[in-house]
This record gives C-alpha cells, sequence and structure tokens, in this order.
C-alpha cells in the first residue's frame, strides 16, 4: 500500500490478512489464501517503521490466532486460550515490526530489492516461535496449511522452513505484481505469469513412493465421552482398543484379498490407549497380551507409566508376542501447561486451571526405534507422540537416526481434550507435510480420530472420522533414502535468519548515514555575521 494511506485502513488490512490466513487451514483448508495473506499483511507493513510494524502485526496475530487455536480452550476457558493466542501474535508483532523498520530505511535506496525481507523474515519468526518459550510452540506454521497445495513439495528439499519460505516468496510476488500493475502492466503480468508457473512446476515435482511395502494395522478405540475426563474411564478406553483389535485380527484374516502385499506386519494403537499403567497393573498387562495374541504381532501401545515417582511418563510401548517385557519410548517433548506445569505457583495466580495436571510428566532422553520383523524384511518404527509431530529437529533426528535407514514413522496421538474441532485435522496436515519432507510413510493414530495412512508424497489412505471406533489396515511403503531437507538440517532456516539479520543492520547503518547527511546539509550558524 501505498505510504499515504490512513492508518485506519492499514489496520483493517493487517485484521483481514490474519482471517485469510485463518482460512488456509484446516478446517477450511483454502491453502491459496495463505501467500494472498502474505502479501496484504507485507502491503500494509512494509515501509511503516517499527512502531506501527509491531501494533499492526500483533494485531493481524490475533485476527489469526484467535480463531487457528480456538480448540486450546473448548474446555479450559478463554483466559489460556486467549494468553495462547497472545503469546503467538506477539512474535507476529516482532516480525512486522522489522519488516516495517528494513524497509523504511532500505526501500528510498534499494527499491525492489527490500521486498526480500517479507519472506525472510516470516522464516526467522517461525524459528523463533517453534523454539521459545519453554521449547517454543510450532503450531499454525504457514508450511502446515499447504498439505494439498503444490508447495508442499518444498518440503523434501527444504523442510517445513522451505515450504513456509515457498508460500511467502509467492505472497511476496503477488504484493510486487500489485504494485506494479498501474505504473508497468506487463511487468505486473510477467510476475504474476512466472509465480503461477512456478507453483505449477513445484506441482509436479512429488517425492517417490517406490520402496518395500509393508502391511500395518491401526486401531482407534475411541473413549466414553469428550472433555479435559475423556479418560475417567480408563479401563472402558484400554477395552476399547483390545476390542478393536480383535476386530482388526479378523478384518486381516478374512479383507486383505489383494489390497496389502503380505500379512500383518504391526499394528499401532494411539496416545492414551492405556492410561493404566500396563507395566504395573496386571490386570492392564493381561489386557495388552490378549490383543497382541489376537493378532500374533507386535503392537505399539501409547500408555501411561507411573514412574519415575513422583512422576509420570507418556511412553509408547513395543510388544511383542510371547509376552517379554516391552521396549519403550518416553515422549521427548512434553507439552507445558498441559503435561507439566512450569512455575505452578505463579501461573496459578491467573487461573486454576494449572491445577487439573496433577503430576508433571517427565522429559525423555533417548529416541525412540522399535525393529520390526516384517514377512517382507525388517523395518524400524520411529514412535513420535502428540505435539512432538510439530518440532522439525525432533522429527528430523527420529528419522536420521544411525542404522535406523528403512523405516516408518508413527504419529500416535490423543484428541479426546479438543472435542470436535478443527486441532485433529491441524494435526493431521501437518503429518502429510512430515511424510514429505523425511520421504517417509507416517501411520497416524488418534484415540478419536483423525487417524489414516500417508504415503511419502503427502497422499492419504484409511482416513476415519471424529469419535468414533475404527480399525484400518494399510500397505506402506519402507524408505530407506534421505531427503535433501534431513541431509541439510535447519542449516536453511539459520541461513535466512543470519540473512534477515544483515538486512536489519544494513537498515540502521543506513539510517545513521541519513541522519549524518542532513546534518551535514544543514547551515551551520558559524557562517552568518550579525
Amino acid at each position: 500500500m501505498p505510504p499515504k494511506i490512513p492508518y485506519a485502513v492499514r489496520l483493517v488490512g493487517a485484521i483481514l490478512a490474519g482471517i485469510l490466513l485463518w482460512l488456509a487451514f484446516p478446517e477450511h483448508n483454502l491453502w491459496w489464501l495463505a501467500p494472498i495473506a502474505v502479501a496484504l499483511l507485507g502491503a500494509v507493513t512494509l515501509d511503516v517503521g517499527a512502531k506501527r510494524g509491531f501494533g499492526l502485526g500483533v494485531v493481524a496475530g490475533w485476527a489469526f490466532f484467535v480463531p487457528v487455536l480456538s480448540w486450546s480452550g473448548v474446555y479450559v476457558g478463554k483466559l489460556p486460550w486467549g494468553a495462547l493466542a497472545t503469546l503467538e501474535a506477539l512474535y507476529f508483532g516482532v516480525m512486522c515490526a522489522v519488516v516495517g523498520y528494513v524497509g523504511q530505511r532500505l526501500r528510498p535506496r534499494w527499491g525492489d530489492a527490500v521486498y526480500a525481507v517479507i519472506p525472510l523474515a516470516w522464516v526467522a519468526q517461525e524459528l523463533a516461535r517453534g523454539t521459545t518459550p519453554f521449547g517454543g510452540f510450532p503450531w499454525a506454521r504457514l508450511a502446515f496449511s499447504q498439505a494439498d497445495s503444490p508447495l508442499a513439495n518444498w518440503a523434501q528439499w527444504l523442510g517445513a522452513p522451505g515450504v513456509t519460505l515457498a508460500v511467502a516468496v509467492v505472497g511476496t510476488q503477488l504484493l510486487m505484481a500489485a504494485a506494479a500493475l498501474r505504473r508497468h502492466p506487463r511487468e505486473s503480468a510477467a510476475i504474476a505469469a512466472v509465480t503461477v508457473a512456478w507453483v505449477v512446476l513445484v506441482g509436479f515435482m512429488t517425492p517417490s513412493v517406490d520402496g518395500q511395502r509393508v502391511t500395518v494395522g491401526l486401531v482407534q478405540g475411541n473413549v466414553p465421552h469428550a472433555g479435559l475426563d475423556f479418560n475417567a474411564e480408563r479401563r472402558a478406553v484400554l477395552d476399547n482398543h483390545v476390542r478393536g483389535t480383535e476386530l482388526l485380527a479378523e478384518k486381516a484374516k478374512t479383507d486383505l484379498g489383494e489390497r496389502v502385499p503380505g500379512p500383518l506386519s504391526l499394528v499401532v494403537w494411539p496416545e492414551n490407549a492405556s492410561d493404566i499403567d500396563p507395566i504395573r497393573n496386571a490386570d492392564a498387562a493381561a489386557q495388552v497380551q490378549r490383543a497382541v495374541s489376537a493378532v500374533g504381532v507386535p503392537i505399539i501401545v501409547g500408555a501411561v507409566l507411573q514412574e519415575p515417582a513422583p512422576k509420570v511418563s507418556n511412553v509408547s510401548l513395543f510388544y511383542q508376542p510371547g509376552g517379554a517385557e516391552p521396549e519403550r519410548y518416553v515422549k521427548n517433548h512434553p507439552v507445558p501447561f498441559a503435561e507439566y506445569i512450569p512455575y505452578r505457583s505463579f501461573f496459578r495466580n491467573f487461573s486454576d486451571k494449572v491445577d487439573l495436571v496433577t503430576k508433571d510428566f517427565v522429559q525423555g532422553t533417548q529416541l525412540g526405534a522399535f525393529k520390526v520383523d516384517a514377512p517382507t524384511g525388517s523395518y524400524w518404527a520411529l514412535p513420535t507422540i502428540c505435539f512432538e509431530v510439530a518440532y522439525d529437529g525432533l522429527m528430523r533426528d527420529s528419522v536420521t537416526q544411525p542404522g535406523k535407514d528403512a523405516s516408518l514413522l508413527l504419529v500416535q496421538t490423543n484428541n479426546a481434550t479438543f472435542g470436535y474441532t478443527a486441532e485433529s485435522e491441524q494435526q493431521f496436515a501437518i503429518s502429510r507435510i512430515r511424510a514429505i519432507e523425511h520421504g517417509r510413510s507416517v501411520v497416524h493414530v488418534s484415540t478419536v480420530g483423525v487417524s489414516g495412512f500417508i504415503a511419502p508424497n503427502g497422499a492419504v489412505t484409511g482416513k476415519t472420522g471424529l469419535f468414533t471406533a475404527e480399525q484400518g489396515i494399510g500397505s506402506v511403503v519402507i524408505r530407506a533414502d534421505r531427503t535433501v531437507s534431513d541431509q541439510l538440517g535447519p542449516w536453511p532456516e539459520r541461513l535466512a535468519t543470519v540473512v534477515l539479520i544483515a538486512l536489519v543492520l544494513a537498515a540502521g547503518l543506513r539510517g545513521r548515514r541519513d541522519r549524518v547527511e542532513q546534518l551535514d546539509s544543514a547551515p551551520s550558524t558559524k557562517d552568518h555575521v550579525d
């Protein structure tokens, strides 16, 4: 937007940008609105300076995060929801402050080159938001709105940050085309045409889905009712998954046909499938073994263990036929304010909901990897639990474990605490991006849905509904090759952040030079004689 447009109009533009970005995410799934939102937010913040940019960014952040994170307050109330949305909006504020500052200082000298600050700022903002505070909250990133977009293919080269960069670049190109429309219509049309052609071309560069195929089952047992006390009837939830496994075993005997390459090799249960500790409770252990005997293959069980006292552990347990002690993976990234309460006495002053978490979950220190001996060849099942799927480093470290090349990603989650909201679909979309990013199939299984099988190109089969008891059998590809993204690791987003910092420093130096030039050009009082 031209600098002379009133601040009130810019404010409306910021609000609209936030709303458009929200509509790009599940369950609306209008992914193409994300680059338009980037363009609009860039238009209202570029050139306005740091202070105004910060204010506009916070407003846009509220307009986006309040609706997209509405699931966070469905049972715990408006205060935690509002606090989370406000915290995330502050990162938008800082991002737009940087865009406004750099644009105001450098655009008069740098011209259109200054537009580069917009996509760089988006990448840096998401890096900061996904790592701070308390380990960050990398939800609702631009990349995670693009599971159905051609731009999702960028994940195989530059990871989720690369998808965010691609979306922001497209948005910036749209902004440049709009800015050139009045004075240079041909240039504007050329920019728009190149942008569309680039997006279409990327859409054809889909990841390979070749590789060893194995048959995997998932069990979505469902819960008696939604809500924070979803597992008040813990035995009922466990029984649901045992019963579902027995039904799955019957399906495997009668319904496999030619749909899959061979017999079942593994069955996956979701997070919280057994909140009765099956290590310490003999009855729960017997129920799990009953399920293992029914299918005759290993089962990976999401469970809560009453250890190490006084804390508890959110774990994946790998049970094999024969009754041996299960292998385990302890969740590496428990969620602050959901699985543990940092500074509990302080935050209790704001909400007594912190005491709903009666015991803090311990943080695991080892990555998970379970070796599955399938009829078509052994492979590794790599478990992640719930929100861990949103963390770039954790997912990448899991896939790149030495000696664990031929592997399958598991996402075990429990969405019962979020009711009939968009959270389940948002999380499933993240798993689809991860499949492309790491070139791995993903078995995404939820206690209540949605669950399904995701191919290395992000394609979905066997997707389930919400709050239903369902079982699925899928033919999944096991791959060993590492993507370019896995080889590059975190360096693309680090490089983008370094370049952004360089732009900010250049803007600061430019401002200082401008002030010096103004002082030098001002008339000196020594030259005047009375």
